[in-house]
């Protein structure tokens, strides 16, 4: 989600009065550099200005303050050490020399907190005081470090100055409360600002999304409407919400949205592309999927990634596996780690074992890219479900973290059926998820072992799993289905008789087992 900040305004140019000839030969000097410094275009040019600014000017001449302030702004966007150097040797600093630095920091992805080390320094020097283009970008850097204490102190200080009123910085405090998970806090930010901007509501929105509160956001974009007409940003929050709720009709309107309503900029714009193509996967249309990334004009990892994703998710394993490849050779773009989370899942679903140890070792040998939980998760699955058991165990042991639930879950699965399963095997397996904790395990773990007892004839075992998950109050979690029609969701659980049509719906099932049967 792109924040929209208060443009930095430049400092002010020094005051001009009525001069002798050395000030006027002076102030023809200083604009001379100054026309210099706008034409700059690279770091290589500014340090010779800046080193002719040094040698020919005088440090305490207020043009060379404003000189000084617009090397600042260039340097903190190329260069920030460079920028860091600038700004110690300025006297006396003003507001924007602080909060160029601090914008400069802040947009960083290393030097977020080098941001409030600066905020705080300007806050003890007491003059100039923090004003309200400082706070932003303060608090963005506070989101991207997660210091949710720090942000908070800062909403404080924000109301102590008297800018709560401004809506750049109650977007940023919106930003920040999502980003540390305190969407509560966002809203109440978000419903006592006076005014709005469609950032506002943009990061509103996103926030909600991101935090899986994907009706409300709809609810919330329905308010909007009223107000803007969305942007791109929207339709990308909007889509993912579709996405995330399965909802395909909901999302095939807000993609005849963007065509329709929307700028080519907007309609052609990676980002809003790439979610459409995530939302048309995860709602089961893959041809739909396909069409949207054929006709994109840019692709970049993100867009590959979802489109392989899509296709290992929906069984198309040889479609992935020449999407990726297509990817790497045609296209020339480098995957990444979630790329290969895709690629060894199109080879789990098809049980692809050579392929997927070939695509492993590609990964970690050629990309140089270091295995996660995920990657390793998928080629032990792999391996387990082939019948490769002892291989996926070795796996296992040679990791560099601890597996979770969800391994040892592969592993007990593929135990259970397997014809003569390790019985000692089986229950070592089932002990480790059980130790490994985490809700909704439990019922899965007895049923898969009572299957292994079961495999091995071994009836008193069985009969001994039901009666302890009956004694701790155990049940096995029903399955659930999800349908999409004319734009509603409907949920169903096995057994469930909660749905107003559940009785029609049963009718129509009896009536099909009596024509199956």
């Amino acid at each position: 989600m792109a924040l929209a900040f208060p443009p930095n305004p430049p400092p002010p140019p020094p005051h001009l009065t009525n001069t002798n000839n050395g000030d006027s030969l002076s102030l023809c000097h200083h604009s001379r550099l100054l026309r210099l410094l706008n034409e700059c275009t690279d770091m290589s040019q500014l340090k010779q200005i800046h080193a002719h600014t040094l040698r020919t000017t005088s440090t305490t001449h207020p043009h060379t303050l404003f000189l000084h302030s617009r090397i600042l702004h260039f340097s903190s966007s190329a260069d920030l050490r460079y920028a860091f150097r600038v700004f110690h040797q300025i006297q006396n600093p003003n507001s924007f020399a602080w909060n160029t630095l601090i914008r400069g920091c802040a947009r960083s992805s290393e030097l977020e907190n080098q941001a409030l080390l600066l905020y705080c320094k300007m806050l003890s020097q007491g003059d100039p005081m923090p004003d309200e283009f400082t706070f932003p970008f303060v608090l963005r850097a506070c989101a991207y470090l997660f210091a949710l204490s720090k942000g908070e102190q800062l909403h404080a200080h924000v109301v102590k100055f008297g800018f709560d009123s401004d809506v750049y910085i109650g977007n940023g405090l919106i930003h920040l409360y999502a980003s540390c998970g305190c969407l509560d806090h966002a809203r109440k930010v978000f419903e006592k600002m006076t005014e709005r901007s469609i950032v506002s509501w943009n990061v509103m929105i996103d926030s909600l999304v991101g935090a899986g509160e994907f009706e409300t956001s709809l609810k919330v974009f329905g308010q909007m409407q009223k107000l803007f007409e969305p942007d791109g940003y929207t339709m990308q929050s909007i889509i993912n919400a579709c996405a995330g709720l399965g909802a395909m009709y909901l999302g095939m309107w807000a993609h005849a949205y963007v065509l329709r309503k929307c700028d080519n900029a907007v309609a052609s714009n990676l980002l809003v592309n790439s979610s459409l193509v995530d939302m048309y996967c995860k709602c089961g249309s893959l041809d739909m999927a396909l069409q949207v990334f054929e006709r994109m004009p840019k692709r970049d990892v993100i867009t590959w990634n979802y489109m392989i994703l899509g296709s290992a998710m929906h069984g198309k394993a040889v479609a992935a596996l020449k999407c990726f490849d297509r990817m790497i050779n045609t296209e020339s773009c480098k995957p990444n780690s979630i790329t290969f989370v895709g690629v060894l899942s199109a080879c789990n679903h098809r049980g692809m074992v050579s392929k997927g140890r070939k695509f492993f070792d590609m990964m970690v040998k050629e990309y140089k890219i270091e295995p996660r939980l995920e990657h390793y998760g998928c080629l032990i699955d792999l391996l387990a479900r082939a019948g490769f058991i002892d291989e996926a165990l070795n796996l296992v042991s040679s990791m560099p973290m601890k597996p979770d639930a969800v391994i040892w879950r592969c592993l007990l699965d593929a135990c259970s059926k397997q014809p003569h399963a390790s019985i000692e095997l089986s229950e070592e397996v089932a002990m480790q998820i059980l130790e490994s904790g985490g809700e909704g395990i439990s019922s899965g773990v007895y049923v898969l072992l009572s299957r292994v007892y079961a495999s091995a004839s071994r009836w008193n075992d069985v009969g001994s799993i039901r009666k302890l998950m009956t004694e701790e109050g155990i049940a096995k979690e029903p399955g659930c289905s999800l349908i999409d029609i004319d734009g509603i969701t409907h949920e169903f659980f096995a057994g469930d008789t909660s749905h107003p049509c559940s009785r029609e719906i049963y009718h129509v099932l009896d009536a099909l087992n009596g024509i199956l049967k």
